[in-house]
């Protein structure tokens, strides 16, 4: 997009939705980890999967229309930075969903949409009360990558938030305003 392009308001939409999923998501799941909360579990699987076909149409609009350019000239190694940085936040927001998806199904606890199941829960007929992993293994690369992947994505919004932040009070430019939708400024 050329830098006088306003942004459409499917784009601002889907980035505020994804991220206030992803956010929401993040929080509910450090708590639930925490605090062993299992009764969440079912809502925190079910909003990652409806984050998931939201980050689908953002990848999908981000692909097709590209990164929006800058609201004033910049150095090309910032523009660099800037593409790497959205990108790798692109990926981790699918990436989290995704390996929340592994984690879940390949241990046997499965996982669905608010009753719909996608991956059935695996009871051990040997353990009552207990699942059956369908992959041991996978579930603990997913639960690795969903734990450490979530940690990083959660650094990289705040930096995120600190970049939007820098553009809107120390540049003073309308990189902020135009996420918001605002044309004044």
């Amino acid at each position: 997009m050329a830098e006088h392009d306003p942004l459409p308001p499917s784009s601002r939409l889907l980035h505020w939705l994804v991220a206030a999923l992803m956010l929401g998501l993040a929080g509910v799941g450090l708590y639930m980890s925490r605090s062993e909360t299992w009764a969440l579990y079912p809502w925190h699987k079910s909003l990652g999967v409806i984050a998931l076909l939201f980050i689908a149409v953002r990848l999908v609009q981000r692909l097709r229309l590209g990164l929006p350019g800058p609201v004033q000239p910049t150095s090309p190694a910032m523009q660099r930075a800037a593409r790497w940085a959205h990108g790798i936040l692109l990926a981790l927001t699918l990436l989290m969903p995704l390996s929340g998806m592994v984690f879940s199904g390949a241990s046997g606890h499965g996982f669905g949409v608010f009753g719909l199941t996608l991956v059935p829960h695996q009871d051990d007929p040997a353990k009552p009360g207990e699942v059956l992993p369908y992959n041991a293994t996978l579930a603990e690369l997913g639960h690795q990558a969903h734990h450490w992947l979530g940690y990083l994505l959660l650094l990289l919004v705040a930096l995120h938030v600190l970049a939007a932040l820098k553009h809107h009070f120390i540049d003073r430019d309308r990189t902020l305003l135009r996420m918001l939708g605002r044309k004044d400024g």
